[in-house]
Protein backbone atom coordinates (compact mmCIF):
# COMPACT_ATOMS: atom_id res chain seq x y z
CA UNK A 1 0.00 0.00 0.00
CA UNK A 2 2.08 3.36 0.88
CA UNK A 3 5.00 1.29 -0.63
CA UNK A 4 3.78 2.70 -3.69
CA UNK A 5 5.05 5.69 -2.10
CA UNK A 6 8.48 5.23 -2.24
CA UNK A 7 8.59 3.53 -6.42
CA UNK A 8 6.72 6.46 -7.15
CA UNK A 9 9.44 8.20 -5.55
CA UNK A 10 12.19 6.27 -7.45
CA UNK A 11 10.42 7.46 -10.68
CA UNK A 12 9.22 3.55 -10.81
CA UNK A 13 5.71 4.37 -11.23
CA UNK A 14 5.72 6.97 -13.93
CA UNK A 15 3.33 7.12 -16.45
CA UNK A 16 1.63 3.59 -15.04
CA UNK A 17 -1.12 2.81 -13.20
CA UNK A 18 -0.89 1.59 -9.65
CA UNK A 19 -2.97 1.62 -6.06
CA UNK A 20 -2.65 2.76 -2.82
CA UNK A 21 -3.92 3.07 0.53
CA UNK A 22 -7.15 5.22 0.10
CA UNK A 23 -6.56 7.23 3.36
CA UNK A 24 -3.17 8.76 1.51
CA UNK A 25 -4.59 8.68 -1.81
CA UNK A 26 -4.83 12.43 -1.94
CA UNK A 27 -1.22 12.74 -0.73
CA UNK A 28 -0.16 10.68 -3.38
CA UNK A 29 -1.89 12.11 -6.39
CA UNK A 30 -0.62 15.76 -4.87
CA UNK A 31 2.91 14.49 -5.12
CA UNK A 32 3.31 12.01 -7.85
CA UNK A 33 0.87 13.46 -10.83
CA UNK A 34 2.75 11.66 -13.35
CA UNK A 35 1.35 8.00 -12.04
CA UNK A 36 -2.06 6.81 -12.80
CA UNK A 37 -3.89 6.32 -9.84
CA UNK A 38 -6.54 3.91 -9.46
CA UNK A 39 -8.45 4.74 -5.98
CA UNK A 40 -11.18 1.85 -6.42
CA UNK A 41 -9.41 -1.07 -7.06
CA UNK A 42 -8.16 -3.40 -4.37
CA UNK A 43 -4.29 -4.19 -6.24
CA UNK A 44 -2.78 -3.29 -9.93
CA UNK A 45 -0.72 -5.90 -12.09
CA UNK A 46 1.20 -3.68 -14.43
CA UNK A 47 3.41 -6.29 -15.72
CA UNK A 48 6.64 -6.13 -13.53
CA UNK A 49 5.15 -3.93 -10.84
CA UNK A 50 2.50 -4.51 -8.35
CA UNK A 51 1.27 -2.44 -6.01
CA UNK A 52 -2.35 -2.91 -3.43
CA UNK A 53 -4.75 -0.93 -1.48
CA UNK A 54 -4.11 -2.32 1.91
CA UNK A 55 -2.63 -4.63 4.23
CA UNK A 56 -5.91 -7.24 3.18
CA UNK A 57 -5.72 -6.24 -0.35
CA UNK A 58 -2.00 -6.96 -0.16
CA UNK A 59 -2.94 -10.34 0.52
CA UNK A 60 -5.46 -10.45 -2.60
CA UNK A 61 -2.39 -9.31 -4.65
CA UNK A 62 -0.26 -11.77 -3.29
CA UNK A 63 -2.73 -14.60 -3.83
CA UNK A 64 -2.91 -13.16 -7.22
CA UNK A 65 0.51 -13.39 -8.10
CA UNK A 66 0.84 -17.18 -6.69
CA UNK A 67 -1.87 -18.23 -8.86
CA UNK A 68 -0.09 -16.70 -11.55
CA UNK A 69 2.83 -18.87 -10.82
CA UNK A 70 1.88 -21.98 -9.56
CA UNK A 71 -2.11 -22.26 -10.80
CA UNK A 72 -5.55 -22.02 -9.09
CA UNK A 73 -5.35 -24.80 -7.17
CA UNK A 74 -2.59 -23.48 -4.85
CA UNK A 75 -4.07 -20.41 -4.50
CA UNK A 76 -7.48 -21.51 -3.48
CA UNK A 77 -5.46 -23.96 -0.71
CA UNK A 78 -3.62 -20.98 0.07
CA UNK A 79 -6.48 -18.71 0.65
CA UNK A 80 -8.21 -21.05 2.44
CA UNK A 81 -5.56 -21.35 5.21
CA UNK A 82 -5.69 -17.79 5.53
CA UNK A 83 -9.46 -18.07 6.01
CA UNK A 84 -10.27 -15.47 3.07
CA UNK A 85 -13.47 -13.84 2.53
CA UNK A 86 -15.17 -16.09 -0.18
CA UNK A 87 -15.66 -12.54 -2.11
CA UNK A 88 -14.09 -9.29 -2.06
CA UNK A 89 -16.12 -6.10 -2.86
CA UNK A 90 -14.22 -3.33 -4.97
CA UNK A 91 -13.89 -2.19 -8.37
CA UNK A 92 -10.85 -5.05 -9.14
CA UNK A 93 -11.31 -7.72 -11.39
CA UNK A 94 -10.80 -10.55 -8.29
CA UNK A 95 -8.47 -12.95 -9.80
CA UNK A 96 -9.05 -15.18 -7.23
CA UNK A 97 -11.34 -18.58 -6.95
CA UNK A 98 -14.02 -18.43 -4.14
CA UNK A 99 -11.44 -19.60 -1.63
CA UNK A 100 -13.73 -20.21 1.75
CA UNK A 101 -16.54 -23.44 0.98
CA UNK A 102 -20.27 -22.25 2.42
CA UNK A 103 -20.79 -23.25 6.08
CA UNK A 104 -23.19 -25.84 5.52
CA UNK A 105 -24.07 -28.07 9.00
CA UNK A 106 -27.67 -29.06 7.78
CA UNK A 107 -27.17 -32.19 5.98
CA UNK A 108 -29.83 -31.88 3.43
CA UNK A 109 -28.38 -28.55 1.75
CA UNK A 110 -24.56 -29.79 1.83
CA UNK A 111 -25.85 -32.51 0.25
CA UNK A 112 -27.71 -30.11 -2.87
CA UNK A 113 -25.02 -27.95 -2.84
CA UNK A 114 -22.67 -31.04 -3.56
CA UNK A 115 -25.36 -32.30 -6.26
CA UNK A 116 -25.56 -28.82 -7.96
CA UNK A 117 -21.46 -28.32 -8.12
CA UNK A 118 -21.53 -31.87 -9.85
CA UNK A 119 -24.84 -30.71 -11.89
CA UNK A 120 -23.55 -27.12 -13.10
CA UNK A 121 -24.74 -27.71 -16.78
CA UNK A 122 -28.16 -28.60 -15.60
CA UNK A 123 -31.05 -25.75 -15.38
CA UNK A 124 -31.74 -24.85 -11.97
CA UNK A 125 -34.39 -22.63 -10.44
CA UNK A 126 -35.25 -21.80 -6.66
CA UNK A 127 -38.23 -23.72 -6.93
CA UNK A 128 -36.06 -26.79 -8.54
CA UNK A 129 -33.79 -26.76 -5.81
CA UNK A 130 -36.16 -26.58 -3.50
CA UNK A 131 -38.19 -28.45 -4.25
CA UNK A 132 -35.48 -31.16 -4.41
CA UNK A 133 -34.24 -30.38 -0.77
CA UNK A 134 -37.97 -31.35 0.11
CA UNK A 135 -38.44 -27.24 1.44
CA UNK A 136 -41.03 -24.92 1.07
CA UNK A 137 -40.02 -21.67 -1.10
CA UNK A 138 -39.61 -19.51 1.60
CA UNK A 139 -37.74 -21.86 3.86
CA UNK A 140 -35.37 -23.06 1.32
CA UNK A 141 -34.58 -19.12 1.03
CA UNK A 142 -33.91 -18.59 4.24
CA UNK A 143 -31.82 -21.60 5.30
CA UNK A 144 -29.85 -21.22 1.87
CA UNK A 145 -28.90 -17.22 2.98
CA UNK A 146 -28.35 -18.24 6.15
CA UNK A 147 -26.00 -20.99 5.40
CA UNK A 148 -24.12 -19.46 2.24
CA UNK A 149 -24.27 -15.75 2.95
CA UNK A 150 -26.00 -14.97 -0.44
CA UNK A 151 -28.78 -16.21 -2.59
CA UNK A 152 -29.42 -18.85 -4.76
CA UNK A 153 -28.61 -16.98 -8.11
CA UNK A 154 -25.89 -15.15 -6.57
CA UNK A 155 -24.13 -18.50 -5.82
CA UNK A 156 -25.21 -20.33 -8.61
CA UNK A 157 -23.42 -17.79 -10.63
CA UNK A 158 -20.42 -18.05 -8.94
CA UNK A 159 -20.23 -21.82 -9.06
CA UNK A 160 -20.44 -21.69 -12.68
CA UNK A 161 -18.18 -18.92 -13.05
CA UNK A 162 -15.31 -20.78 -10.48
CA UNK A 163 -15.95 -24.26 -13.06
CA UNK A 164 -15.33 -21.70 -16.11
CA UNK A 165 -12.17 -20.70 -14.58
CA UNK A 166 -11.04 -24.11 -13.47
CA UNK A 167 -11.42 -25.21 -17.07
CA UNK A 168 -10.04 -22.28 -18.99
CA UNK A 169 -7.10 -23.37 -17.11
CA UNK A 170 -6.58 -26.79 -16.65
CA UNK A 171 -8.54 -28.07 -19.90
CA UNK A 172 -8.20 -27.92 -23.98
CA UNK A 173 -11.72 -27.60 -24.00
CA UNK A 174 -13.08 -24.76 -26.66
CA UNK A 175 -15.24 -21.38 -25.03
CA UNK A 176 -18.25 -22.83 -26.15
CA UNK A 177 -17.57 -26.19 -24.67
CA UNK A 178 -16.54 -24.96 -21.40
CA UNK A 179 -20.02 -22.50 -21.55
CA UNK A 180 -22.08 -25.78 -21.87
CA UNK A 181 -20.16 -27.68 -19.37
CA UNK A 182 -20.55 -24.51 -16.67
CA UNK A 183 -24.10 -24.26 -17.43
CA UNK A 184 -24.17 -20.78 -19.37
CA UNK A 185 -26.23 -22.26 -22.18
CA UNK A 186 -23.91 -20.13 -24.62
CA UNK A 187 -20.21 -18.91 -25.49
CA UNK A 188 -21.99 -15.55 -25.55
CA UNK A 189 -23.91 -15.40 -22.01
CA UNK A 190 -20.44 -16.61 -20.70
CA UNK A 191 -18.04 -14.42 -22.06
CA UNK A 192 -20.80 -11.39 -20.60
CA UNK A 193 -20.67 -12.79 -17.42
CA UNK A 194 -17.23 -12.84 -17.43
CA UNK A 195 -16.65 -9.51 -18.41
CA UNK A 196 -19.03 -8.20 -15.81
CA UNK A 197 -17.29 -10.35 -13.04
CA UNK A 198 -13.19 -10.26 -13.70
CA UNK A 199 -13.24 -7.57 -16.62
CA UNK A 200 -11.67 -9.78 -18.79
CA UNK A 201 -12.69 -12.36 -21.63
CA UNK A 202 -12.53 -16.11 -21.15
CA UNK A 203 -9.66 -16.24 -23.75
CA UNK A 204 -7.82 -13.56 -22.32
CA UNK A 205 -7.94 -15.79 -19.11
CA UNK A 206 -6.95 -18.86 -20.67
CA UNK A 207 -3.57 -16.98 -21.63
CA UNK A 208 -2.71 -15.43 -18.92
CA UNK A 209 -3.59 -18.13 -16.12
CA UNK A 210 -2.66 -21.28 -18.77
CA UNK A 211 1.05 -20.79 -19.02
CA UNK A 212 1.35 -21.07 -14.86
Amino acid sequence: CLGAFVLAAAGILDDRPASTHWAWADDFARRYPRVRLDRDVLYVDDGNVLTSAGTAAGLDCCLHVLRKMCGAEVANFVARRLVVSPHRQGGQAQYIQQPVPPNVREDRLSGLLDWVCGNLDAPHTLDSLAARALMSRRTFTRRFRLATGTTVGAWLLAQRLTRAQQLLESSDESVEAIAGIAGFGSAASLRQHFAEAFRTSPSAWRREFRGA
